[in-house]
């Protein structure tokens, strides 16, 4: 089954990149982005949380663009992502002289190293004659995690790279992606910088009806039993360069539409009709 699954990513990321170049009028860019964000995950039962910045991201991408007026552009990234969560595993408490109760966390950091292939669907428009792309983006995304490390805030010891368990952990994650942009069009190069949500949907780690029983885990597992859920998000901010082949695109995009039909407007003549009226009666 896991086979098959990778055949299947690989099949569709070949036909993606090299499917839409033999039409000599269609307009591709490839080009490769980075940036920074910021990484969580959604534990349930809900702990305490923060957020991991920065996280980076970077990668490749490839866009077709159809013509204008059917609004859009498709294509695939393929991208490093780092992913992961930090969780408060233990508090001390102090109260105020109203008796409130004031905790301070300490925290078990996790970092994860993925490579992600979002699908993407790209609706845009173009202003100031083609100079400035804004687009907004959709994407369905399918990831690979490897890697990576944990650390406790109060046991630097404790720290080191993660133990990755078949039946503890989970390596292929999907999910959805959306956000937007604009880029700068300068000949064929675009230059611009792009915002994405991740919004994971399957678990990072496997849930309870799979596996419960940890007591042979080191200390890269703190939960005492895995959580139920455990999906991961990503916020990322990216600066993407790109080189848009076919330099006569928007030449042929700014060519006027040629009706089908043209419906030529008759007008009636009164007085040819009352001549030939008038002729008929002669003849009579």
């Amino acid at each position: 089954m896991m086979n098959q699954f990778k055949k299947i990513l690989f099949t569709l990321l070949a036909l993606a990149a090299f499917g839409g170049f033999g039409e000599a009028y269609a307009q591709h860019t490839l080009g490769v982005f980075g940036g920074a964000g910021m990484a969580t995950a959604r534990l349930y039962p809900k702990r305490e949380q923060q957020q991991l910045f920065p996280v980076i991201n970077g990668g490749l991408s490839w866009r077709y663009y159809s013509m204008p007026r059917y609004v859009g552009c498709v294509g695939v990234d393929m991208e490093y992502m780092q992913r992961g969560f930090s969780f408060g595993y233990t508090y001390t408490s102090k109260y105020d002289d109203q008796g409130k109760e004031h905790r301070t966390y300490k925290f078990f950091t996790r970092h994860v190293n993925t490579i992600m292939m979002p699908i993407v669907w790209q609706p845009h428009v173009y202003l100031i004659r083609n100079h400035i792309r804004v687009f907004l983006d959709a994407a369905v995304t399918f990831s690979y995690n490897f890697g990576g490390d944990y650390e406790y805030d109060d046991q630097p010891t404790w720290s080191g790279k993660y133990n990755w368990r078949l039946e503890r952990d989970n390596r292929w994650n999907y999910g959805l992606a959306g956000g937007g942009g604009f880029a700068l069009l300068f000949g064929q190069f675009e230059v611009g910088v792009r915002a994405r949500y991740y919004f994971g949907y399957a678990d990072l780690m496997r849930n309870l009806n799979k596996y419960r029983n940890n007591g042979t885990d080191g200390r890269e597992n703190p939960f005492y039993y895995t959580p139920n859920r455990s999906p991961m998000d990503n916020l990322s901010l990216n600066v993407t360069l790109a080189y848009r082949f076919n330099k006569e695109g928007f030449e042929t995009w700014n060519a006027p539409r040629q009706r089908d039909r043209q419906i030529k407007k008759k007008e009636f003549n009164f007085s040819e009709a009352a001549g030939g009226n008038s002729g008929r009666r002669r003849r009579r």
